[in-house]
């Protein structure tokens, strides 16, 4: 029979144990376990933490798993599953830039270096398209859903036709490739190829054409 909560020693239970030492001396089962609050008959929360840490190979990766995978875990029901998430976007928010908008970008690494968190974990791919002033200060970002095959040509050309509505004088453009490859596709290279010529005919600098692949970044430009 598992021990309960109140069974474990004191300096075992996360609530008392955060009291006493802080947060950084918790384990990641404990942590979640104060989240969930309260186990079952058969489990503590910290068993049910562990069981839900198991359905992941990194802790980054729990914001990724969907609530009917949380409450396919016994004890684990939808308020929990909800809480779970909540905690977890909060955390994917608190890891972006305070603010990217007027911050100076010179190199690919400027840029990766802004975006890489934010795009890390995304399950499907992203464009971004960031506007720049003379001085390289980014002015505006505008996301697009990625296209493939046929709509990535119809994704390119309505890119363009923000960036005339909006009398874009420089601009840059980043996708994430949530595989990790940040090898450019054949789509890829096309598409760039596509963006440069409709941006040469129409006087806007192309700047840059950035892969964010997890913790990798390419130029294409």
């Amino acid at each position: 029979m598992p021990l309960k909560m109140k069974q474990l020693p004191e300096i075992e239970r996360p609530y008392e144990k955060l009291k006493m030492y802080g947060e950084k001396k918790l384990s990641n089962s404990e942590l979640l376990a104060i989240i969930i609050k309260t186990g079952t008959k058969d489990e503590n929360s910290i068993e049910l933490a562990n069981k839900i840490l198991l359905l992941v190979s990194e802790l980054n990766e729990l914001q990724n798993i969907e609530l009917e995978s949380l409450k396919k875990i016994k004890g684990i029901g939808e308020i929990k599953a909800i809480q779970i998430k909540a905690v977890c976007e909060l955390a994917r928010r608190m890891n972006l830039p305070i603010n990217k908008i007027n911050k100076k970008v010179g190199s690919t690494r400027d840029v990766a270096e802004i975006f890489i968190d934010e795009l890390r974990y995304e399950k499907y791919e992203i464009i971004k398209i960031l506007l720049l002033n003379v001085k390289n200060e980014i002015i505006r970002i505008i996301d697009f859903k990625k296209g493939i095959g046929d709509e990535a040509n119809i994704e390119y050309k309505k890119i363009m036709y923000e960036l005339t509505k909006l009398n874009a004088k420089k601009f840059i453009i980043l996708h994430n490739h949530p595989n990790g490859n940040d090898r450019p596709s054949k789509e890829d290279i096309e598409f760039t190829k596509k963006i440069k010529e409709c941006s040469d005919m129409l006087g806007i600098k192309f700047v840059d054409h950035i892969i964010i692949a997890k913790g990798k970044y390419r130029s294409l430009v």
